[in-house]
């Protein structure tokens, strides 16, 4: 029988801010908080940093999706108890994250001497664009120092025929792309163009020379009109009269829109042409950004679970107390107020703190109704998340490139384009040894959907794998409604794989909240501003973290980060300016190379 584990004594046992969970966001707000001097401590249950955003080996990512896809033991006591002390004790438990995880490794001889040389990306595909908030954020708050990153060499777009079309990314590209027809090349420099005049114009509209119809005659650019704007992306993208392919390119591959844009009767998120223009000036500002980075993307040596750790460096610099394999057990609440107080470690410490952010995985265990009914009905609505929909993720490691002329490549399916019920992109990141994910020669392609459920979800990547990607043993022959490429025999084998579904969730406020107003019985499903009016109480001091989203970069994790701070401390800069070293923006640590 094995001893238990031995965990370390804590000092000190008081702290402005107490995380539990090392996720991107809480590694932001971790480090934001140090920054402006508040006294942090921040735990992980796991040996590693990361939480759902890290980079692990074969045998890590196999044992963390296992035991996150299963719901946790429940504590020895899921009663809601009382000690001699001036506070309670509300026992916290897991949820399952994630599901229907399906492992298989085809060639296990290959893998066996190097199972521990992977570094796989839990929550990809991710890649960063050079002028993302992530990486706006690194470099104002000295994270940059800590990661360094490479440049993906191209995007494509896909279809069920197994060709890959190239995605240009500047005027350069356009007419250097054999396929594109003259035409084609012609009309999107047009575009190009009428955007960048778009962008120039709006900058300079409270100049003089703006006429007050959009048309900045000073500059000769022309802005785009505020009903257009307002307008869907992909009517505006119509009324330029460019055709299919290019706006195929423009809208799934470019602006990265996740649903069908045509068929407006299962698109979930319409794409406004504001919001298309952002994200494409987005793409095109993160062209040549940085001079040793050759393209718009770019991705993190040793994997993304690289970008957690350099904000926990940054942290530890400025005095955050770090602690890995420590569950936090339960939640400390005041007998009299119903405030929250502290946290129960698994050691049996208990550390107080004023405000708490939680893995998105941790939820209230369920009390029975004794000894406290109060205590039970309102803590009732906070063991809910805010899921926000399903994303279906894929890991195969192969042996030969996509592309043999190239190593790290990103490729989007748009909708419909590898079966008639597609109506979501798909995308397929591979990454090579280069950077330090895999042992050299070998190669990571990682896959992701949104979708409704776990088999629709499974369709999805599967049909992206059948075009890309030959199977030993055809274990996905049942997928095979699309079209396979001619050029079969030139597909990369799979060596291993992995897929699974993962639940998505935004961040949660705990708000206004006091356990000792008598009201009826608030139902788990209760709206949290609705609870915020039934309580009006002093309970703001609990946040959860999200789940990584389906985007490919981050900027709505960052927007999360933010959110949690300001929520937490209104009244403090989110990351105080602090001097620079003398070096130029391209060798502050971000360390681009090609």
């Amino acid at each position: 029988m094995s001893e238990p584990p031995s965990y370390p004594q804590i000092e000190p046992t008081t702290f402005d801010l107490i995380a539990a969970g090392t996720g991107l966001a809480e590694c932001i707000v971790a480090a934001a908080a140090s920054a402006s001097g508040k006294t942090v401590l921040h735990l992980d249950t796991n040996p590693f940093y990361g939480s759902h955003y890290s980079s692990l080996s074969v045998p890590e990512l196999t044992s963390f999706l296992n035991s996150n896809s299963t719901p946790s033991s429940p504590p020895s006591s899921t009663s809601t108890t009382t000690d001699s002390l001036d506070y309670s004790i509300v026992n916290l438990t897991t949820q399952p994250v994630y599901s229907d995880v399906e492992i298989s490794c085809f060639y296990p001889e290959l893998l066996e001497e190097n199972l521990r040389k992977f570094n796989l990306d839990l929550c990809g595909p991710r890649v960063l664009f050079c002028a993302d908030k992530l990486i706006d954020l690194m470099l104002k708050s000295g994270a940059s120092h800590y990661v360094e990153f490479k440049s993906i060499d191209a995007s494509f777009v896909g279809d069920g025929n197994g060709k890959l079309w190239n995605v240009p990314d500047s005027r350069a590209a356009i007419f250097k792309d054999k396929s594109l027809t003259l035409k084609e090349k012609n009309q999107l420099m047009r575009f190009f163009k009428l955007v960048q005049g778009h962008l120039v114009a709006t900058v300079a509209a409270g100049s003089s020379g703006d006429d007050g119809n959009g048309n900045d005659e000073k500059e000769g650019k022309t802005k785009i009109s505020d009903e257009d704007l307002e307008r869907p992306f992909i009517e505006y993208l119509s009324n330029m009269q460019l055709p299919p392919k290019i706006r195929s390119i423009i809208l799934y591959a470019i602006a990265m829109a996740d649903y069908d844009q045509d068929d407006r009767g299962v698109c979930q998120n319409l794409l406004k042409t504001k919001d298309g223009i952002d994200r494409l000036s987005l793409y095109q500002s993160s062209v040549g950004r940085f001079t040793n980075a050759s393209g718009a993307l770019i991705y993190p040596v040793y994997g993304q679970g690289e970008l957690p750790q350099a904000f926990s460096r940054r942290s530890a610099v400025k005095g955050c107390i770090y602690v890995l394999r420590m569950p936090v057990t339960a939640l400390l609440m005041e007998k009299d107020s119903g405030r929250y107080k502290g946290v129960r470690l698994a050691s049996g410490q208990d550390i107080f703190s004023q405000k708490l952010v939680l893995d998105p995985s941790l939820t209230l265990a369920s009390p029975s109704a004794s000894p406290s009914d109060l205590l039970h009905e309102s803590f009732n609505f906070l063991s809910t998340r805010d899921v926000r929909g399903k994303v279906a993720r894929g890991i195969c490691i192969t042996r030969n490139s996509l592309k043999p002329d190239m190593s790290n490549l990103l490729v989007v399916y748009p909708p419909r384009s590898l079966y008639p019920e597609q109506i979501t992109s798909i995308r397929a990141l591979q990454i090579s040894g280069n950077l330090a994910v895999c042992p050299l020669g070998m190669f990571v392609l990682y896959l992701s959907a949104l979708c409704d459920d776990a088999i629709q979800g499974k369709r999805l990547l599967n049909a992206a794998m059948n075009v890309l990607l030959t199977f030993p043993d055809s274990v996905n022959s049942e997928s095979s409604s699309t079209v396979q490429s001619e050029n079969t025999e030139e597909k990369p084998t799979v060596i291993w794989s992995g897929l699974y579904i993962q639940e998505m969730s935004t961040v949660l406020h705990i708000l206004n909240f006091s356990l000792t107003i008598s009201i009826p019985r608030v139902h788990t499903h209760v709206d949290i501003g609705m609870a915020s009016i039934l309580f009006q109480g002093q309970f703001d001091s609990i946040n959860f973290a999200p789940m990584p989203d389906g985007n490919l970069n981050y900027n709505d994790i960052s927007d999360a980060a933010v959110k949690l701070f300001q929520e937490m401390y209104p009244n403090e800069e989110y990351f105080p300016e602090t001097t620079p070293p003398e070096n130029s923006e391209d060798d502050i640590g971000l360390s681009l190379e090609t």
